[in-house]
């Protein structure tokens, strides 16, 4: 009985955050088929992240134990922040490729956290089994810390493939670009933050850091969010006023 009561333990936050997130699509809601078809990919991004860390393991990129601080940024580097975003990135494309509701600028931020908080689920169920003595303490943590990192990371590089995909075409390698140059550069550094304190005598002063980084990344998942929808009401105003000025031409 208590397995299963980690298991959904692990998974609440997860879908608490994707419930969020569905309600804050006000303009046109996406079909909850896939909704939870986007999350079932980022699921299976869990495996192709080790597809790309287990070849940087092999060449020593990905300390297996991390002693320094080096050695942590190290981790958070070549074992998280670039393979799970990589992952993370190509399972989204491919799913938006096939996606014919993906017809709105925010529709990209809502299926890359959907595809963010499905690989969230699965490392959180791994986390609290590996760690099952203290899987309270551990998924508290991971609840407050981990799942909603997933989900800030998930909202920028959902930001920039919306504009890939709607904006300029000229304009789609750069966009591609910080869709996965950017959430690897805060998923390394929110990673490294907490590695290299646990190993470092200024560990306060890194939490600290830290706590400045989650917050910095909420207000900027709000703001990239509510651009994007204020995009796509001045796109539905003009096309109704067309649509009215066509009524009498």
């Amino acid at each position: 009985m208590i397995i299963f009561i980690v298991i959904l333990a692990a998974l609440a936050p997860a879908i608490g955050l994707l419930y969020f997130i569905y309600n804050k699509d006000v303009l046109q809601k996406e079909p909850p088929k896939e909704i939870l078809k986007a999350f079932a990919y980022g699921a299976l991004s869990v495996l192709a992240s080790t597809l790309v860390s287990l070849p940087l393991m092999g060449i020593g990129l990905v300390p297996t134990e991390p002693l320094t601080a080096w050695d942590s940024i190290r981790l958070a580097v070549f074992g998280a922040g670039i393979p799970e975003e990589l992952a993370k990135f190509a399972l989204l494309w491919l799913f938006l490729r096939r996606c014919r509701y993906f017809d709105e600028y925010v529709d990209g931020i809502v299926y890359a956290a959907c595809v963010g908080l499905g690989f969230a689920a699965v490392e959180n169920v791994m986390y609290l089994i590996q760690n099952f003595q203290a899987w309270a303490y551990v998924g508290a943590m991971r609840a407050l810390f981990s799942v909603p990192g997933h989900f800030f990371f998930a909202v920028v590089m959902g930001f920039y493939v919306s504009k890939a995909f709607f904006d300029d075409p000229s304009q789609r390698p750069r966009n591609i670009f910080l869709a996965l140059a950017l959430p690897m550069l805060l998923h390394s550094a929110f990673d490294a933050l907490l590695m290299v304190s646990t190993v470092s005598a200024a560990a306060t002063g890194l939490i600290a850091l830290f706590a400045g980084l989650w917050i910095f990344m909420a207000k900027t998942a709000k703001k990239l969010f509510n651009k994007h929808l204020a995009t796509d009401e001045e796109i539905q105003k003009e096309a109704e006023l067309n649509r009215w000025k066509n009524l009498f031409n």
